[in-house]
């Protein structure tokens, strides 16, 4: 069974601490087929695979997917 929440963690940048996001299961599925996720904005959206590797997804134009994000299921 999958979590309905999980905690993303955005990999390190030299000029900043470690972002971290919760996004909640929504009914969408991403291009692997995968739920997507998505944070109380709608901005960060993410298809996780059942090996909780994670897909960032744009939300608008111009973004640019970052890479390298890890997934943890969140128990509620």
């Amino acid at each position: 069974m999958r979590a309905e929440r999980y905690e993303l963690v955005f990999p390190d940048r030299p000029e900043a601490a470690q972002d971290v996001v919760v996004v909640t299961r929504t009914e969408q599925s991403g291009p692997g087929g995968h739920p997507v996720y998505a944070d109380p904005t709608g901005i960060v959206r993410a298809e996780i695979s059942d090996r909780d590797e994670v897909r960032m997804l744009p939300s608008g134009g111009g973004q640019d997917p970052v890479q390298g994000v890890r997934a943890h299921p969140l128990d509620d």
